[in-house]
């Protein structure tokens, strides 16, 4: 489930179960809770709460550290990383900013418990629950989602879902042919690309990503934009098949493949 997804169906679920909760307590209420209840009720509400953040967030700067280790030593894992990074971080500023809201709701609750507003503080009595309660689902969620198995894995196969949605069986290309392309390419890349880098880039001794060597090569202006984004979508779709996602291409993206290495061949004066 993408974060925009979560974010969405968290929301109305905490519209849902807060409204109706309110309608029962204003109608027959369940529970009648005295003032030193309320009290203790939401203000532990929101030190749970921020503890349970607290450690969700350090064990999130944990993972992620992982994450850029596994992407330093192999750098097929790039895209796969970054698109993780990117799930991660979007998830967690839904998570901060879920937070925020209830902890605001219990606080204003507690300050609000000596008004005569009954009606006012029941609503935001339940929304206030409601939403901690949605807001530990969402962090359970988000915790099982960050230490899940195989994630990289599973990432693969969505790179790929969106750089060549898996193929009808009429429509199968070659995989031998895809490979056998991209492996020109890489080698074109690996041997030309780093003779368009820095001087502070040479001295690395890492060995560098394909898609920063086709950087190298566009900054150079030997290729265009449009050129760069398919080089970039190929490494995408290659590294995310050695790494989980069905070893199938489409006709379009052999055909592509072969395409871009003519281009780029072109661009470079090389014979292949």
């Amino acid at each position: 489930m993408t974060p925009i997804k979560i974010s969405v169906l968290s929301t109305i679920l905490i519209v849902i179960i807060s409204g109706i909760t309110s309608l029962i307590g204003l109608d027959r209420p369940l529970l009648s809770l005295n003032e030193n209840q309320i009290f203790y009720l939401y203000s532990t509400s929101a030190q749970v709460l921020a503890g349970v953040y607290g450690l969700t967030l350090t064990g999130f700067i944990f993972f992620r550290n992982e994450l850029s280790r596994e992407e330093f030593e192999d750098d097929t894992l790039t895209v796969a990383v970054d698109s993780l990074k990117e799930r991660y971080f979007n998830m967690l500023l839904f998570v901060t900013a879920l937070s925020i809201f209830t902890l605001i709701m219990s606080n204003l609750v507690i300050s609000s418990e000596s008004s005569a507003q009954t009606t006012f503080n029941t609503i935001i009595m339940n929304t206030a629950q409601s939403a901690f309660f949605i807001n530990l689902l969402v962090i359970a969620y988000f915790i099982f989602d960050v230490i899940a198995p195989k994630r990289i894995e599973k990432e693969s196969k969505v790179i790929q879902q969106k750089v060549d949605p898996t193929p009808e069986a009429e429509d199968k290309g070659s995989l031998e042919s895809f490979l056998t392309n991209y492996n020109k390419l890489e080698y074109i890349l690996q041997k030309y690309g780093q003779a368009y880098q820095s001087e502070g880039e040479s001295r690395s001794r890492r060995r560098i990503s394909n898609v920063r060597l086709a950087e190298f090569i566009l900054r150079a202006e030997r290729i265009n934009q449009d050129l760069f984004g398919e080089i970039k979508s190929l490494i995408s779709l290659r590294n995310s098949i050695i790494h989980g996602a069905e070893p199938v291409v489409s006709k379009h993206m052999v055909e592509l493949s072969e395409n871009i290495l003519q281009e780029l061949a072109s661009a470079l004066h090389i014979k292949i």
